[in-house]
């Protein structure tokens, strides 16, 4: 055995024995891990609040455990996000992890999770493949196929025939051009382009010339929440609004925390996502109400509704199991697990551990002076596109 195996055997096995157990027997304790700082400083403020609204609203108090969510800037940054893994579960006892801002995050914390055997409930990051990299990760978020294939079915149902993709190159990325193109092409659409722009620093000028050059009925789009803003703008720059290009997308474009931001450069963008700010529902109305004052009068977002389900996940968990926070107990619970999100009418798949949540196709409009996604079409409980063939 050579030093450096002995090392992470001894490291493995610190990690096993740091169990839940461990801990206060009373409490239970959530490390939620975000980027604060950084590009994607943005997802963690949201995702931050959602948490703690929930709690807020539940107090701290389920299943006679006392909950206590300790949350950690990983500025975005994998090889942090790993140590705070590490760190959570070995010294703070955590009996769950939460969050993770983007796919490299939550792929660093998988090891972590599968080895202490402790849920890591992912509440952002949607690249499909991320739930089969440990048979401890539940997804309340989405992923992409789930947004991108009902998105090419509308177009192809509204006089879309040819289109050029652009998409952030990393995971999520890739696989929002892939069942996109696939479900268009296979309707009997044309990709005329595919386009990946790059995760840092992007400056998407250069291809939406391309676009404009290539002149197609839409240009579809995926970036990361946040990024949305300067896309937008220069879309509107080029002219391409003008030129009649039609702007289609995954909702992260349109991101309700940046609608304001974005402007009217946004009108009339048609986007597929499992959230909007609008959402009519009795459950969505309280939650947008009780999060603006909890926030100073910010929206909320796809992120902050996915972070508030994380935590109700976790209650429910916990009531189920009379109070078990051990990994496999708590894992079980959430398994099959359904409740009334402010999303709507969500559930965990139990083979997957995805998430099974309505679709909506919404456009950008102006409601009483602001920019809201205004929902106008509703495909109902759907499973990720990607494991679905699989089970």
């Amino acid at each position: 055995m050579t030093a450096r195996t002995s090392t992470l055997c001894v490291a493995l096995a610190a990690l096993l024995a740091a169990s839940p157990a461990l801990a206060d027997d009373n409490s239970v304790t959530i490390g939620m891990i975000l980027p604060m700082t950084g590009p994607s400083a943005s997802t963690g403020k949201q995702e931050k609040a959602g948490a703690e609204l929930y709690l807020q609203q539940h107090g701290d108090t389920v299943a006679g455990k006392t909950i206590v969510l300790a949350v950690k800037d990983d500025t975005g940054a994998a090889d942090v996000t790993k140590r705070l893994a590490q760190d959570l579960v070995a010294n703070d006892h955590a009996a769950a992890l939460m969050g993770f801002g983007l796919t490299p995050l939550a792929l660093a914390a998988a090891p972590i999770a599968t080895e202490a055997k402790v849920p890591e409930i992912v509440t952002a990051a949607a690249t499909a493949s991320i739930t089969e990299k440990s048979p401890f990760i539940v997804r309340t978020s989405f992923t992409l196929p789930q947004a991108s294939a009902p998105m090419a079915q509308w177009a192809l149902n509204n006089g879309v025939k040819k289109v050029v993709t652009i998409v952030t190159d990393y995971g999520p990325g890739v696989d929002a051009e892939k069942w996109f193109g696939e479900t268009f092409e296979k309707g009997g659409g044309t990709i005329v382009e595919r386009i990946r722009a790059p995760l840092k620093n992007p400056d998407f000028a250069p291809f939406l010339q391309r676009v404009a050059d290539d002149k197609p009925d839409a240009v579809f789009v995926f970036v990361p929440s946040g990024f949305g803003s300067v896309f937008m703008k220069q879309f509107v720059e080029r002219g391409l609004d003008k030129a009649g290009v039609k702007l289609i997308g995954t909702g992260d474009v349109t991101d309700d925390d940046q609608l304001a931001d974005i402007g009217d450069a946004a009108l009339g963008a048609v986007t597929a996502h499992h959230y909007s700010a609008a959402h009519d529902s009795p459950e969505n109305k309280a939650f947008v109400a009780a999060f603006e004052k909890a926030n100073a009068g910010m929206r909320p977002n796809f992120m902050a509704v996915a972070a508030y389900d994380g935590m109700d996940l976790v209650y429910r968990a916990l009531e189920k199991t009379k109070g078990d926070a051990s990994g496999p107990a708590l894992l079980a619970a959430m398994k099959g697990m359904s409740w009334t999100s402010p999303r709507g009418p969500v559930s965990i798949d139990p083979e997957t551990r995805d998430i099974v949540q309505n679709i909506y196709v919404r456009k950008v409009e102006k409601t009483d002076g602001a920019l809201y996604n205004v929902e106008f079409a509703t495909i109902p409980d759907v499973k990720d596109p990607y494991k679905a063939g699989k089970h």
